[in-house]
């Protein structure tokens, strides 16, 4: 049976040409696929139904040709904005695009319930370097990383208000000592009359920005405002400061929120 690939996201974000790279590659190491366009299956079946019930006909379909379609793997790029069409696909491998906050449609803007599960999530519209670096994973069958709680592990504890390009510089200078960090979100929002950010908001801020290339390598916790971290001796662990060059300490989280009009 075919392997089913999922490629979702709101219209316009920029499947169909992620999918149609996708293929070449696939082909050029000399396995065989079925591409399945949403437009183009509708059109077939002269099934413009987008009513939600017309959307989970339409999955159901999808999944019954990907299976019929006889080859090394089946791609379907369509919105899927409900999370019972992507439980009817059942995807071997999930490409989530987010490349864009709303679509052209206002109805699927606000029917789109954002997936809690995938294999890859897009956050540009980069499809020459997005499907190399999917297709590796694809052909390879391998999945990405998964957090492992026993593994040596940085801590990363910050307010993230936002999350910025320097927090990134940080993250990707601490993940290279063991492979997986944990960032810690401190719960302070309104404190000392400024930090706007809800939790869910900045979660939301680090998840878009470390999900394309770091998904499963890090887990985000929330604590409780903390201004001070203590240990006794020996305890087998370290802290320290890194240092980076005027691009990155120049960033000013404050400052980004006074170009956004918040405190």
């Amino acid at each position: 049976m075919s392997k089913r690939i999922l490629v979702m996201g709101l219209p316009g974000a920029g499947k169909t040409t992620l999918a149609e790279k996708i293929v070449d590659l696939i082909q050029t190491d000399g396995k065989t696929i079925t591409w399945l366009n949403a437009d183009d299956v509708r059109k077939k079946f002269n099934d413009w139904d987008f009513s939600p019930e017309g959307r989970i006909r339409q999955s159901i379909r999808m999944r019954e040709l990907a299976d019929a379609s006889g080859t090394d793997y089946a791609i379907c790029d369509f919105v899927a904005p409900l999370t019972e069409m992507r439980n009817n696909f059942k995807a071997d491998w999930v490409i989530w695009v987010d490349t864009i906050r709303e679509g052209r449609y206002a109805d699927t803007n606000k029917m789109f319930v954002e997936p809690e599960v995938y294999d890859f999530r897009i956050n540009e519209q980069n499809a020459e370097k997005w499907s190399e670096f999917i297709t590796h994973y694809i052909l390879l069958d391998q999945r990405r990383p998964v957090f492992d709680w026993k593994k040596e592990t940085v801590q990363m504890l910050g307010r993230w208000q936002p999350w910025h390009d320097g927090h990134r510089a940080l993250f990707e200078r601490l993940i290279l000592r063991t492979g997986q960090v944990v960032i810690q979100i401190r719960d302070v929002q309104g404190w000392q009359g400024s930090n706007p950010f809800a939790i869910e908001q900045v979660n939301t801020f680090i998840k878009r920005d470390l999900d394309p290339l770091y998904q499963g390598q890090y887990q985000i916790q929330v604590v409780p405002n903390i201004i001070h971290i203590g240990w006794g001796r020996g305890v087998g662990y370290t802290a320290g400061e890194e240092t980076f060059d005027e691009n990155i300490t120049s960033i000013s989280a404050t400052k980004i929120r006074r170009s956004l009009g918040i405190g």
